[in-house]
């Protein structure tokens, strides 16, 4: 009976990898879409953090697609704002905004503007942008929620380049001081910023130490591993002691698209008429071939 039990939670595993996969896809193929609109974007950060937005948003946050106010959803902010395509490509697999409006996006009006603001879309608990606010409000935000007795999470996505942040590493101490269990905080360590390599405009490593020492629970995994992912996210939510905790990712940019994962600089890309449709046939001959992107 024990062995009929493993078998049906390893094939239970298998079904939901499957569909996250597929999830990972779509999100995918919906920022690729986007960035056609406008034939530029932070379309590197969008594929590389697709796995961590299927997994979150497919699997681990409690919401209601057609009440993005509701009181007990789990609330995700995106300090990063200019991750926004990415995030409005969960959005849209998640049924919170309608597909047709990624024909919107960066537009006069548009409900998707290109960075982040809470004011103009439905799902966006935060204004992002200014890099290092994030997980600020999140604190401010899980110790409200574990005063009004709720028991909804509040994650906080943001990049590496976050670290450099002072505001960061003040509202990290601050979350262990107050035992912020419902506190998760998700980092893309992708290796690249504006100006260039992470590690070289300011070095943070070793990153697990250090977090760690600012009292927090932390994993680190491969961010395109999408078991991985799933493991990890359960363990955050899970894992015993009134401690904050960290998921550190490192990522791929342009994951899933070879000659997008091969530029030098990825931070904000151009990219010539020709290779949108390129890269989405390369996404779709993945997909249909079975690969895992």
């Amino acid at each position: 009976m024990a062995e009929a039990l493993h078998s049906k939670n390893r094939d239970n595993m298998q079904e939901l990898i499957n569909r996250l996969s597929q999830v990972a896809y779509r999100i995918r193929r919906f920022a690729l879409r986007m960035g056609e609109v406008q034939g530029q974007g932070y379309i590197g950060q969008a594929l590389g953090w697709a796995d961590v937005l299927a997994v979150a948003y497919g699997h681990a946050l409690s919401f209601r697609a057609d009440d993005p106010a509701w009181e007990q959803r789990d609330r995700f902010l995106l300090s990063h704002g200019h991750y926004a395509i990415a995030f409005y490509a969960a959005l849209i697999e998640a049924g919170i905004i309608a597909e047709s409006e990624l024909e919107t996006y960066g537009c006069d009006d548009s409900r998707l503007p290109m960075s982040g603001m809470a004011t103009y879309t439905p799902g966006m608990e935060m204004s992002g942008g200014s890099l290092g606010q994030g997980l600020p409000i999140a604190v401010g935000m899980a110790l409200g929620l574990r005063l009004k007795g709720n028991r909804a999470f509040v994650y906080n996505s943001m990049s590496d380049g976050e670290l450099d942040e002072g505001a960061t590493w003040e509202a990290a101490m601050g979350a262990a001081h107050h035992g912020l269990s419902n506190l998760i905080c998700l980092i893309d360590i992708n290796n690249q910023q504006a100006d260039g390599h992470s590690g070289k405009v300011m070095g943070f490593e070793p990153l697990a130490d250090k977090w760690a020492a600012f009292g927090w629970h932390v994993q680190r995994i491969d961010g395109n591993d999408l078991p991985a992912v799933i493991k990890a996210f359960d363990i955050a939510r899970s894992a015993a002691g009134n401690m904050p905790r960290v998921i550190l990712f490192d990522t791929l940019m342009g994951k899933g698209v070879p000659f997008l994962e091969q530029r030098e600089k990825n931070h904000f890309i151009r990219v010539d008429p020709p290779e949108w449709q390129h890269a989405l046939e390369i996404l779709d001959n993945a997909q249909q071939a079975g690969s895992s992107i």
